[in-house]
């Protein structure tokens, strides 16, 4: 079997199975979030921060709970890194450094999980499992609670109240996350994933000296990483290490964690407003650009350019061979499309139209099918972009899902397309200027460039992957990407509860013949160009100094 038919087969049954899981997962979660009954943890949960559950909240007081419970994380995190010398299970591993420790603490709670440190040489078993994990979850949570928060706000009328913050994020985390990552954690034993607490210890002679290697909670980790599109792994080498992945099929069972909530939620958003075939349109969007970005980071690094090239099957240069080039280009676009960050193989080694393609995955927006929660939300602001563009077109109010667009719609959804892309280009454009930042890049020209753009877009969108060249474990680096990596996240969730709040006081407006049908297929083509004209307008000109001028010229 030649290696582009694997991948191409490789994808179809990653298809199916997404496919299998999109009705009943997706219901499911539908049920979760519409429940009035508590379960008796999650009741004592409740009792124990001292949290009523069945409290309305409107988006103001649910703003407060996300962006409290997430300053409490980012605190506690940072703390943990800097005590870790003097905690058990530490490895005999010293503290963080603070940059750093800030760097680790606002990536993790932000569901980015950017890593400027050597996992398995920096962090011990008591901030892996006590605090990166237990952030894996969480951060995984309040995106999904405020994607509902969001779709509450299109189901509802007149009343303002979007759920109760506390009740979402604990089922979000019991019903959903726990359940998941529990049963995924179980076939990446079974597959050869390791999961231990074993110390550092020797496994042989390497280059005339000792190799050591320490265990860790790897396959409980690796399950939530990948359910919860966080993306940070134990071991530096990520999920291209034999230990977080060991063979072809669990490199296919990560990639079908990553996808299966975002690319789901659209079927929990089409059940809570009550209109299937809206969620459908939505997973219609999301599917195309996927598979679109999928078919041409296979294409560019199947292209043989030359003998070397041709002998291997493509492009091979920092790729797993465990894994070849097919299973490496889908992992590789499913994790930039996503929020996730993880990586089988190193994008800095991808062709230069290849690594383009993982940037510019991360420049949408991360919405197709995006990160757990994130990707729902981020999606649902373009659709009334896209019904905004529509509605001028035709000198109409635009509508979605029987609510107006109005002025303060409109004004929200432009504020949230407008924050990723000023934090990226003005940070790029620092880092670029300044003449210390530039001593941390291993390449010079586009491919250095490129190394300096990546950081700052994956940041800035919470992904969490990087270009390998650059070394980011500097002040300037770990200070600015930690403060993009918050503003990259919260900014977005002030303006989309304030949105949900809008559109949830809004009494609904019935459909006439003139209102425009956002279930059809004609609607998904006028969302998908108006994410790819917005995003192309916002960062052409970067991208032509970076990958493309790297493509081109090879």
């Amino acid at each position: 079997m030649g290696p582009v038919l694997a991948g191409v087969l490789q994808l179809l049954a990653l298809i199916a199975a997404l496919a299998l899981a999109y009705v009943p997962l997706g219901t499911y979660m539908a049920k979760v979030y519409s429940s009035d009954k508590h379960w008796r943890v999650e009741k004592w949960i409740y009792k124990g921060i001292g949290a009523n559950p069945d409290t309305e909240m409107r988006w103001p007081a649910y703003l407060r709970g996300v962006l409290a419970f997430s300053a409490a994380g980012v605190l506690f995190l940072y703390l943990l890194q800097r005590l870790q010398g003097v905690l058990p299970g530490s490895l005999g591993f010293a503290s963080i450094d603070a940059d750093q420790a800030f760097n680790t603490a606002a990536s993790f709670v932000t569901n980015t999980n950017w890593q400027s440190y050597y996992g398995e040489q920096a962090m011990g078993h008591v901030v892996q499992v006590g605090g990166l994990a237990v952030q894996n979850f969480v951060s995984a949570a309040v995106g999904m609670v405020v994607a509902v928060a969001l779709v509450r706000g299109f189901a509802r009328s007149r009343s303002g109240e979007l759920g109760n913050f506390w009740s979402d994020m604990v089922r979000g985390v019991t019903r959903v996350l726990l359940p998941l990552a529990f049963v995924a954690a179980i076939v990446l034993v079974a597959c050869g994933a390791i999961q231990n607490f074993s110390g550092i210890h020797e496994v042989g002679q390497f280059m005339g000296g000792s190799q050591q290697w320490n265990g860790g909670a790897v396959a409980s980790t690796e399950a939530i990483k990948e359910v919860g599109t966080n993306g940070g792994g134990v071991f530096n080498a990520n999920s291209a290490h034999p230990f977080e992945n060991p063979t072809p099929f669990t490199n296919l069972f990560e990639i079908f964690l990553l996808l299966v909530i975002p690319f789901a939620l659209t079927r929990t958003f089409g059940v809570m407003v009550g209109s299937i075939k809206q969620g459908y349109a939505i997973l219609a969007t999301m599917a195309t650009i996927w598979l679109g970005f999928t078919a041409l980071m296979m294409w560019t690094e199947f292209a043989h350019h030359g003998p070397a090239f041709e002998i291997a099957g493509g492009a091979m240069e920092g790729k797993e061979s465990r894994f070849g080039v097919g299973a490496s280009s889908i992992f590789a676009v499913a994790t930039t499309l996503t929020s996730t960050g993880a990586v089988n193989s190193f994008h800095s080694s991808f062709t230069g139209l290849g690594g383009g393609i993982t940037m510019l995955g991360m420049q949408l927006g991360e919405i197709a099918p995006g990160g757990v929660g994130s990707g729902l939300y981020g999606m649902l602001i373009m659709a009334i972009i896209a019904v905004f563009i529509a509605g001028l077109m035709v000198g109409r109010t635009p509508e979605y899902l029987g609510k107006k667009i109005g002025t303060r719609e409109i004004k929200f959804a432009a504020c949230y397309i407008l924050i990723t892309p000023a934090l990226v280009l003005v940070l790029t454009a620092a880092a670029m200027a300044l003449p210390t930042p530039g001593d941390s890049m291993t390449n010079s020209g586009a491919h250095g460039f490129s190394e300096i753009l990546y950081a700052y877009t994956s940041a800035s969108n919470n992904n969490g992957s990087a270009f390998a060249g650059l070394n980011a474990d500097t002040q300037w680096f770990n200070s600015t990407l930690g403060i993009a990596m918050l503003l990259g996240r919260f900014l977005p969730m002030v303006f989309v509860l304030a949105l949900a709040g809008s559109l949830a006081e809004q009494k609904p407006v019935p459909a006439t013949a003139g209102t425009l049908r956002t279930e059809k297929p004609l609607f998904t083509g006028l969302l998908v160009g108006a994410i790819l004209i917005i995003t192309g307008l916002t960062y052409f000109p970067a991208l032509a100094l970076g990958p493309l001028a790297e493509g081109l010229a090879s």
